[in-house]
């Protein structure tokens, strides 16, 4: 058994408290105007940093070869989670979203949990060749897909349709079947749009963006002011006008102009190396993995991180329609943030071993 790869951790955990630290400085005014405790999200995302890390080296001491006999029960969980969102009193229906399940002390959001479990059950069933097993596949994914949707989350579809393919293709998967699912997937997607308003009044805007700032919406010209407003070096820690409820989901999923606002463009572009560097690694070690449920299970786990960085921070910079898809490790949610950091435990974990043995 290897050394625990510090690299990762390293930048994890860089990511992580800086996360904790921006949390705090955007929060605090919205916090202490919804809560009258201007500390509020900062000791949520504390706790639940603080449950992700134990997770994170628990994980990462922990055989991963033995999630192989668990991707069964994890998957079925899964899919029982996604289904609980729509029961009455137990589900939690905001924002005209079914998202959350009510634990009673906290929320769970059951689609963080689904791109762990499915990351594990297709890495067990793929680690093993099979013939035929395409139309199997598909209606996995599509059951999984359309649970999803129906919440509705296309941000959070797109990522788990992207880490199945990714998983599949790592697998051996024959490309014709790729070439085969673009046009389904692209129809498909074109119908998702067209039937919910909202989905298509954000593409129209996001399209036409490049006519007229006045077209676009009120989420993305406050986005483009943050991040116009921060310059090349920042308006200074602290210093953001649009954290003070100008700018919409500012501690969730629209965190990183504040970023960007505050440390300008060199500051945004570290947090982006950084982030290269985390993806960079993770297919590192599936590329080093020495058994094939590891090599499928670190691709897994990276691509599905690795796809929601690139799509919140292509949303945040008006390079792709707005999706409700958080910053990992860096927004605020307590179930991303577990997930995310188990999930790296895990990386760590295959990382450590070498050949079969410890």
């Amino acid at each position: 058994m290897k050394k625990i790869d510090f690299f990762l951790l390293g930048i994890v955990a860089c990511l992580t408290l800086f996360g904790l630290f921006m949390v705090y400085d955007v929060s605090s005014f919205i916090a202490f105007r919804d809560f009258n405790d201007k500390y509020h999200y900062i000791k949520d995302q504390m706790l639940w940093a603080a449950i992700g890390f134990t997770a994170l080296f628990f994980f990462s001491f922990f055989d991963y070869r033995k999630l192989y006999n668990f991707a069964i029960p994890l998957l079925i969980g899964a899919i029982l989670l996604l289904v609980l969102v729509f029961i009455p009193g137990v589900g939690i229906r905001a924002l005209g979203a079914h998202r959350w399940i009510n634990l009673g002390f906290t929320t769970l959001q059951p689609a963080e949990f689904v791109k762990l479990s499915l990351a594990i059950y297709l890495a067990a069933w793929f680690s093993h060749k099979e013939k035929g097993r395409l139309f199997a596949f598909l209606l996995l994914l599509g059951l999984v897909s359309l649970l999803v949707l129906l919440q509705p989350d296309m941000g959070t579809a797109s990522i788990i349709l992207f880490e199945a393919l990714m998983v599949y293709f790592i697998s051996g998967g024959n490309i014709s079947h790729f070439l085969l699912l673009l046009p389904v997937m692209l129809v498909g997607g074109i119908f998702i749009i067209l039937v919910a308003p909202y989905r298509l009044a954000r593409l129209t805007a996001f399209l036409t963006i490049d006519k007229s700032l006045q077209s676009s919406s009120y989420h993305v010209k406050q986005i483009l002011i943050a991040l116009g407003s921060g310059g090349i070096f920042g308006l200074g820690v602290g210093n953001s006008l649009q954290k003070y409820a100008y700018l919409p989901e500012n501690v969730t999923d629209s965190i990183f102009p504040i970023i960007a606002e505050e440390f300008g463009f060199l500051g945004a572009g570290v947090l982006v190396g950084l982030y290269i560097l985390f993806v960079w690694r993770g297919f590192v070690i599936a590329g080093s993995a020495k058994d094939q449920f590891g090599k499928l299970l670190a691709g897994g786990i990276i691509s599905f991180l690795g796809i929601q960085i690139i799509i919140n921070l292509a949303a945040m910079t008006a390079l792709f329609p707005l999706t409700g898809v958080p910053l990992p490790f860096i927004s605020y949610g307590g179930s991303a943030l577990v997930i995310d950091l188990g999930s790296v435990g895990i990386l760590l974990s295959i990382a450590r071993y070498k050949d079969g043995n410890k």
